[in-house]
Parts: structure tokens; C-alpha cells; sequence
């Protein structure tokens, strides 16, 4: 007995990063004891790491349904695009369960507040495409891997963003350039809060950049279609295990990575990093990088590894800042952004390029 299941679009993204293999070694939607392995321990039940879970969630029916089936239809818009062959129905902690991953069940965390509007009831098994057209034109690690072997670049620094470029990124960027090959901007461009950059800004900004002051480098631009999660630590490690599916060689992990408003220390997800690297070999190699900012003393951006200058030389860059001005339509100051980057993005004003 088969039965159907209308996707969302963010569950229609997870099933082609899934087939694509930028989620490798999932091969399909997590049974019980995946889940529950992330969950508690960041491990698949094999004992690979993996650190945000990655489930489909259904309604009571559906759930019922496919307790008695081996095969759940998948469709988006109406139209079927793929199938799971079931594996496991089971029933989730949500409340319990978010505690873990994101360290908090606050309400006004974005990510917690999703969660928290799933259906608790999920399916594991394998996913399989039928229609291979909604393969199109999405980021495949076969094609990343390709291109990196075509230029001849050894060594591939990946960089996670969901903002428009300002200096404080500029200078990790510059610093991977020195230690690697090359350098993959990968920008997340899937689901994001209220408030955060369109997808449009974050790209019209970053091809801004890439014409005026990258051009000739060895830099690779393509985004990267998957939800912002907010979970910190854990999905810092997520990003980087979908970057060395890519091919990345190294990957990024700075201030705060992946948070929001003040659930996380400004270095905890490195503190993460560091712990699962003294247990597990990623397959990526990890730089953690101190925060940049701008010294009135040194006139630059420096770090606290390069600068020992009193507060009152610092100038910090707030992208909560740099978003109020550009909605303003103001330039920020050119020490934290490339006015030919803001100009792009305050052009862009009359589309709405803050989410809402």
C-alpha cells in the first residue's frame, strides 16, 4: 500500500540536498534511532557525526497511514517528485528534544519557535526522485568537485554567510585566501527570520563585491538553498559538514556562528568544534578565526590575535547596525562596508530586501 504526502518547500529542499548527496551519509529522511542518536550524543546511530537532525515530519493520518505502509508518496504543488521507502514511524520529544539541540526552548528563538510548529510525528527511510526536474539548477557536490579539479585548486576554503558582505567578512575572507588555494562563498539563501537580508541582497551584494575588489582571485560564488536553523554550535558543525561534501578543504567558523540575539557565547561554537575535532575526523579541516574589527589606532581591521589596543581604539561591526542603515537608505560607514556594496543593496529598496 502506497499513500501520499504534499512537501512543503523546505522539505522539498531536504529531499534534493538528500539526493544530491550535500547531506551525505543520509541517504534519506532519519529513523528513530538516527534522530535520537543526534539528538543526544551529535552522532549518527554508525557513529559519524551529525549534528542537526533531519526529519519528516507529518500529520496524525498520514502517521497513522504509514504505520501500515512501505512506501510514502511525495508531492509538491500536486505533483509527485519522489517516494520514501519507509523504514520507521515513530513519535518525538518536541519539547524535550529542541532543549538539546538548541540549548534553549525559549519561544522567541526563530529556530526553537519553528520547531516547536512541526508535527511530532515522523517517517525514516530512503528517499528516492522521480522527477529529476526539481534536481535543476540546485548546488551538487559533484559539479563543486569538478570545478575545484578543473582550476587545479588543492585546497578550498568554504565560508557560511546569510548577510551581505561587510569588512569584518572581507578580512576571514582575505585570511582563508592566504592559507588556502581558493575560497567558496557559499551563502545561505534558504528560509531565514523576519529581519534578516533577502536572498536577493545577500547575492546582488556579494556579486557587487566579487566585480569591484575579488575579480581575478581564486573564488568561488554559488549559494547554498537549506534553512537557516539558528542552533549555534551544533549547526556550525552542520555547515561544515555540508561545505566538505562540496569539496571544501576547510571551513570557517567565526564569531557566533549560526546564532541569534544572545543565546550563544561568542566563541562556543568553536569550543563545539574543538571538542568534536579531539574525537572525530570531519573530513574538513576547521579555522577558527577570532572576530574582526576595526582599530582607530592601527587603522585596519585587526583581531584580537593582531591588535592589543584599549576599548576605546575599537569600533565593533553590528549587522543589526549596517541593516537599520541600509534601510534607511544610508550608507554605512565605508570602514565596515564597501559603499559600492551598500549602494547595490540600497538600490534594491523598492523590492523589499529585508525579509518581512
Amino acid at each position: 500500500m502506497s499513500i501520499n504526502y504534499e512537501l512543503n518547500e523546505e522539505l522539498l529542499q531536504d529531499c534534493i540536498n538528500i539526493a544530491n548527496g550535500l547531506f551525505y551519509p543520509l541517504v534519506g529522511f532519519m529513523t528513530s534511532s538516527d534522530y535520537h542518536s543526534v539528538v543526544d550524543d551529535m552522532t549518527l546511530s554508525s557513529g559519524e557525526v551529525w549534528t542537526i537532525p533531519i526529519g519528516l515530519d507529518v500529520d496524525h493520518d498520514s502517521y497513522i497511514k504509514a504505520l501500515e505502509s512501505k512506501q510514502l508518496a511525495l508531492s509538491f504543488n500536486s505533483k509527485q517528485v519522489g517516494l520514501i521507502e519507509i523504514d520507521d514511524c515513530y513519535i518525538v520529544e518536541i519539547e524535550k528534544d529542541i532543549l538539546k539541540v538548541f540549548g534553549t526552548n525559549d519561544y522567541s528563538h526563530p529556530g526553537v519557535k519553528k520547531e516547536k510548529n512541526r508535527y511530532k510525528y515522523r517517517i525514516g527511510g530512503k528517499v528516492i526522485i522521480t522527477d529529476n526536474s526539481i534536481l535543476n539548477n540546485s548546488l551538487k557536490p559533484q559539479e563543486t568537485k569538478e570545478y575545484f579539479t578543473a582550476q587545479a585548486w588543492k585546497t578550498i576554503a568554504g565560508f557560511q554567510t546569510r548577510n551581505p558582505i561587510h569588512k569584518a567578512h572581507e578580512h576571514l575572507q582575505r585570511v582563508s585566501l592566504e592559507i588556502c588555494d581558493a575560497l567558496f562563498i557559499n551563502p545561505l539563501v534558504g528560509w531565514k527570520k523576519v529581519g534578516d537580508f533577502s536572498e536577493k541582497a545577500v547575492i546582488h551584494g556579494y556579486e557587487t563585491m566579487i566585480k569591484e575588489y575579488y575579480t581575478g582571485l581564486n573564488i568561488y560564488f554559488k549559494p547554498l538553498r537549506t534553512p537557516m536553523r539558528y542552533a549555534g554550535p551544533r549547526e556550525a558543525i552542520f555547515h561544515a559538514i555540508i561545505r566538505r561534501n562540496l569539496g571544501c578543504t576547510h571551513f570557517i567558523i567565526g564569531r557566533d556562528h549560526a546564532g541569534v540575539g544572545e543565546y550563544y557565547g561568542k566563541y562556543e561554537a568553536q569550543e563545539l568544534a574543538r571538542k568534536i575535532m579531539a574525537k572525530h575526523d570531519l573530513g574538513i579541516e576547521l579555522l577558527l578565526l577570532s572576530e574582526p574589527y576595526y582599530c582607530k589606532k592601527c587603522e585596519q581591521m585587526v583581531s584580537d590575535k593582531t591588535c592589543n589596543h584599549s576599548d576605546e581604539f575599537i569600533q565593533k561591526i553590528s549587522g543589526t547596525q549596517i541593516r537599520a542603515m541600509l534601510s534607511d537608505s544610508k550608507r554605512p560607514n565605508t570602514i565596515f562596508m564597501r559603499a559600492e556594496v551598500a549602494d547595490s543593496i540600497i538600490k534594491l529598496k523598492e523590492n523589499k530586501f529585508i525579509k518581512g
